[in-house]
Order: structure tokens, then C-alpha cells, then sequence
């Protein structure tokens, strides 16, 4: 059985992330004013993760950037840890999801 120690995450970005132009071209339906965020996975505790974005230390340079804090909140109803396949499907699912709820979203 594969470990289940896997997190899928979602950082808060400052809305400053929309001065890049490839960062509004991947969220064309965005809509003014919902959240601009990040979503990814990590086999470390999410705050780790997090703490090593913002370190510049294997990070996404919008999160290093413009990372604001973690939104929990958001992945709540997600049973986690999962197993890294899990994860992997559930990024993605995620991602949508904001997205088709207007939010902006980068993922790696």
C-alpha cells in the first residue's frame, strides 16, 4: 500500500501576481476580485512547504514573490494525508475548480 503522506496545498497570492502577463494569459475567465492563488502538492507538512517557497528553496517564484499565507480553509473537505497519486489527481481537480469559480490560479 502506497504511503499516504501527501498534502495538496492552496497559497494566498497578493493580487500583485496580475502585473505578470503570463500569469493572466493561463487565467483568462478570471473574475475581479476573487482570490489569486496557488495550488500545489508536497510530501511536507504544508506549512513546511510553504516556509520553503517564501526561503526561495525549491519555489515557485509567484509564491516566493507574492505569497500571502496558506488557505486551509479551501482544501478542508480533502482527506489528508493522501497518497501521491491521490494527490496528484486532487492538485489538478482543485485547480479547476477555482478556477471555474473564478479564482486566478498557478500551478507548477
Amino acid at each position: 500500500m502506497a504511503a499516504a503522506h501527501y498534502y495538496v496545498y492552496i497559497v494566498l497570492l497578493s493580487s500583485e501576481v496580475l502585473k505578470h502577463q503570463k500569469f493572466i494569459n493561463a487565467n483568462v475567465s478570471y473574475k475581479a476580485g476573487e482570490p489569486c492563488v496557488y495550488v500545489g502538492m508536497t510530501g511536507l507538512d504544508p506549512d513546511t512547504r510553504f516556509d520553503k517557497h517564501k526561503a526561495g528553496v525549491q519555489a515557485n517564484g509567484y509564491v516566493q514573490k507574492y505569497g500571502l499565507r496558506l488557505m486551509p480553509e479551501l482544501v478542508d473537505d480533502l482527506k489528508q494525508p493522501m497518497t501521491y497519486k491521490d494527490a496528484q489527481y486532487l492538485e489538478v481537480e482543485v485547480g479547476i475548480k477555482l478556477k471555474e469559480l473564478g479564482y486566478a490560479v498557478w500551478q507548477a
